[in-house]
């Protein structure tokens, strides 16, 4: 008997390292007047293209419960131990109804033990948390080893990040229509990250090149109090100044920083051109 993971699209867990830790995924959706698709049965750019060109911002739904009773059922139905862990509670439903998914298939196999887990955050805040709980799993940890070590992560990692323009965030209610306009009259840009389940200001700035200077300095910070496990560059569809600051990162601490594009069902919240760090400290 194994601990399998699971967890949700907007970790954007890159396929390679899903099939290496045999991590499954249940997708998140993206809705047009005209059509809807599952977050990764769409490419990213043409995703975005079509945003841009249809002046639409579509809205976004979670998974069925049938869907995640079906990766449940399959992996209990073999003998092994289900952590399923989500985007956070406080941004989508994915979680309550992952909660429901549990309690269905409990009645159907009475001995399955199923654990889930709100990882407070999203992306590959919510990633790492899979990844390094995966990582155990796959080494024969139990599933209360395997659980502390995802909330470890958890609890010390940080995400960041900095929209091009607050359109989408202010057209998906995320922002306030008159901190937007103060924003785009002096070019004031803010720095956003996940607190405790959902986004929070962290500090505004004048333009985004100080932004990203301000995201450094905490990150600097952070790791000069508590050493450094994981870094990595998101960007939604911004490849080329993603792979600036990816370059950055990568020179300062000599480390190999991955760069990852952020989906459809964040990126229509959030908006084309946002930049993004998420790290891991040791402590």
């Amino acid at each position: 008997m194994a601990v399998k993971l699971v967890t949700d699209s907007t970790s954007y867990i890159d396929q390679a390292t899903r099939d290496e830790l045999g991590i499954l995924v249940v997708n998140l959706s993206v809705h047009f007047p005209e059509v809807s698709y599952d977050e990764t049965d769409i490419e990213y750019d043409e995703f975005y293209k079509k945003i841009e060109r249809d002046n639409i911002i579509p809205t976004s739904s979670q998974p069925t419960i049938g869907q995640i009773c079906e990766v449940f059922r399959k992996i209990v139905a073999g003998g092994d131990e289900v952590l399923g862990i989500f985007i956070s509670a406080q941004m989508s439903g994915t979680y309550e109804s992952a909660l429901t998914a549990r309690d269905i298939i409990r009645e159907e196999y009475p001995d399955s033990r199923i654990e889930i887990l709100d990882s407070k955050t999203n992306c590959m805040a919510l990633g790492l948390q899979v990844v390094e709980a995966a990582r155990a799993a796959q080494a024969g940890r139990t599933m209360e080893e395997v659980m502390e070590i995802a909330n470890h992560i958890r609890h010390r990692v940080r995400f960041y990040f900095v929209p091009a323009t607050l359109d989408y965030l202010i057209k998906g209610g995320r922002i306030g229509g008159a901190a937007a306009l103060i924003g785009s009259v002096l070019r004031i840009r803010p720095i956003l990250y996940v607190n405790n389940g959902v986004t929070d200001v962290f500090a505004k700035v004048r333009g985004t090149r100080k932004a990203v200077e301000k995201i450094f300095a905490q990150l600097h910070n952070d790791v000069k109090a508590y050493g450094l496990k994981h870094l990595l560059v998101h960007h939604i569809n911004d490849e080329e100044h993603g792979r600036d600051i990816a370059a950055r990162l990568s020179s300062f601490y000599n480390r190999e920083v991955p760069l990852l594009s952020i989906g459809p069902v964040i990126g229509a919240h959030v908006g084309p051109g946002a930049v993004g760090v998420v790290y891991c400290t040791e402590q």
